[in-house]
């Protein structure tokens, strides 16, 4: 198998459903301000995103190898080409619903399939954990782009000028279909040739029984939660606490997401040299003081004066920048517990991981909202700290698991 050209099909393929995934905050205010739609009409865009995702991960990911990961990749590129291209033409909200819907549903299989399809193509877990956190870190990219694409084909004078992106995005899809296509991918491991849907599903929740498997669960779900916590809210963290203008406060949110790329990028070159658990332990406790002492210290700055990101002073970008930190862990660990279990297994894993990042992400999310409501913008991050202990005592628990 030709290793490189595989790696970059998986990397193409991750980076434009993270521009896609991104795109849902971005598509529901232009649905209330083009389309007409109320917010609580247009907040079902994120439903029809995420809900799909669980869905698919859960009732595909016990038997996609069968299937092959190759064809469900291609398969997922093909139906987003055709719904970027739908949008432009059907330029409705039904068809901002259908959009999204679709992009869910591809990028379940896209994100089981590239998990899966990492152990296929690295030799042992050093070169597992570097891949697997450079894959991340390019979504962590696309993200970022997501936020200055859109606004790049804006225009005060044609309200429909933001659609001519999906021909763009379509014109991704289809680069990343045709070099997926040529990709020389080897057929994935299949447990048993003999067994049936229901046998599949028995082997995903059996994994779920194992000791290693439940303490990954409980990290990978405690980073979900602070991860998307953060970035659900920082925004409105900017725009409450540090009082910048409103597109200001939107914009420094790709700060973060910039950040966790470089972050993952770093770990991905760093797992090549040192052991995976002193690097999640090494970047969780700086997290935890960067929570600590850097965020009080930005919530007592007093920054006036602002009208674009240059006018910012250092102290108002030190908080996005604990996404170096946390970056590495939620790759990490994804590779550690796919590199421990056989390679027959990995699709079942990775739909575990999906379903369980899909609920600790909205959990998560949602405690921080309450904590914003109830105690306060300035002090809501702080309560990170909790599950970031949790998160460090899991750690040195998996690693005990993993060593045996």
């Amino acid at each position: 198998m030709k290793a490189i050209a595989v790696k970059a099909s998986l990397f193409i393929n991750y980076f434009v459903f993270a521009i896609l995934l991104n795109s849902v905050g971005i598509v529901i205010l232009k649905s209330q301000k083009v389309y007409g739609v109320d917010e609580v009409a247009a907040s079902t865009l994120e439903l029809f995103k995420d809900l799909p995702i669980a869905i698919i991960s859960f009732l595909v990911a016990s038997f996609l190898p069968k299937i092959g990961y190759k064809k469900s990749m291609l398969i997922a590129l093909l139906l987003v080409s055709v719904a970027c291209i739908g949008m432009y033409f059907g330029n409705s909200f039904v068809w901002a619903k259908v959009l999204f819907a679709s992009v869910g549903a591809s990028f379940a299989l896209i994100k089981v399939s590239v998990y899966a399809s990492v152990g296929l193509v690295t030799q042992n877990e050093k070169q597992h954990n570097s891949l697997m956190s450079t894959i991340e870190g390019v979504f962590m990219f696309g993200i970022a782009l997501a936020y200055f694409l859109f606004p790049a084909f804006n225009s005060a004078t044609d309200e429909n000028a933001w659609l001519n992106v999906y021909w763009l995005l379509a014109a991704l899809s289809l680069v990343s279909f045709l070099f997926l296509l040529y990709a020389p991918f080897d057929k994935p491991v299949v447990e048993d040739g003999d067994s049936n849907i229901l046998d599949d599903f028995s082997s995903m929740f059996k994994l779920i029984a194992q000791l290693l498997v439940i303490v990954f669960v409980i990290a990978a779900f405690l980073f979900v939660m602070i991860e998307q916590g953060i970035m659900t809210w920082l925004p409105t963290f900017n725009d409450r606490v540090l009082e910048l203008p409103e597109n200001l406060a939107i914009m420094m949110a790709s700060i973060l997401a910039v950040s966790l790329g470089i972050g993952r990028l770093l770990a991905g070159f760093l797992s090549n040299y040192f052991n995976w658990v002193w690097i999640l332990v090494v970047c969780l406790l700086a997290a935890m003081i960067m929570v600590y002492f850097v965020l009080p210290m930005a919530v007592e700055s007093k920054i006036s004066g602002v009208e674009t990101l240059s006018d910012i002073p250092l102290l108002g970008y030190a908080f996005p920048i604990v996404g170096l930190f946390i970056a590495p862990i939620y790759p990490l660990l994804n590779s550690v517990i796919l590199s421990a279990l056989p390679k027959s297994l990995h699709s079942h894993m990775s739909g575990l991981i999906i379903i369980f990042s899909a609920i600790g992400g909205t959990l998560g999310s949602r405690l921080i909202g309450i904590l914003f409501k109830e105690v306060g913008a300035a002090e809501a991050f702080s309560y990170t700290l909790i599950p970031m202990s949790l998160l460090l005592v899991a750690i040195l628990i998996l690693k005990k698991l993993t060593a045996k």
